[in-house]
């Protein structure tokens, strides 16, 4: 209810006043039209036959303010019901893509990788039994689940570790004669 009153608000408050009336081709019968006030245009708004006579009266009402009145409504709505404005305006106008152009990429500075991968590329069949030793020394793994490890590669021996532990790993299995890469 308060989005619709709201957004109701918002939609009659922007409404040009030199612009045809929306309602010509209306019935009279179907228009309800707030009183109109020295300063003030009459806005025109047509009703269903779903809508309350309540939820006529608080759109009659919104309709008469001034914009002062209507921004302090907004702002009391807001304050009350814990919402903004901008919660009611469409997806695409609120984050519109590359309306940052140049200065937003500008601003956002590159991350720096914190976590890496250790990718064993290649194991010669001179170094196997070299690289399964380093490998059950730098994980938990068992004889079987390192040999299984080095047989179909590439394959990741550690995942999401610290620069400082890649490049140890990598070390080590190079020392032996195994092809790494840190991804």
């Amino acid at each position: 209810m308060a989005s619709t009153t709201l957004s109701s608000a918002f939609t009659l408050l922007s409404r040009p006043s030199t612009s045809p009336s929306p309602t010509a081709s209306l019935p009279r019968s179907s228009l309800a039209v707030p009183h109109s006030r020295r300063g003030r245009r009459a806005v025109a708004v047509a009703s269903t036959a779903t809508e309350s006579p309540k939820i006529l009266e608080l759109g009659d009402a919104i309709a008469g303010l001034t914009l002062e009145e209507a921004r302090s409504l907004v702002d009391h709505l807001q304050e009350r019901l814990g919402v903004t404005a901008a919660a009611f305006a469409p997806a695409a106008v609120v984050a519109a893509p590359g309306a940052g152009g140049a200065g937003a990429a500008e601003e956002e500075a590159p991350v720096e990788k914190t976590e890496f991968d250790v990718v064993i590329e290649e194991v010669p069949s001179s170094a196997r039994i070299a690289t399964i030793k380093v490998v059950r020394a730098l994980t938990s793994l068992a004889l079987k689940e390192a040999k299984d490890l080095i047989e179909g590669l590439p394959k990741k021996l550690k995942e999401a570790v610290s620069k400082d532990e890649a490049e140890d790993a990598k070390k080590q299995l190079e020392e032996v004669g195994a092809k790494i890469s840190i991804v």
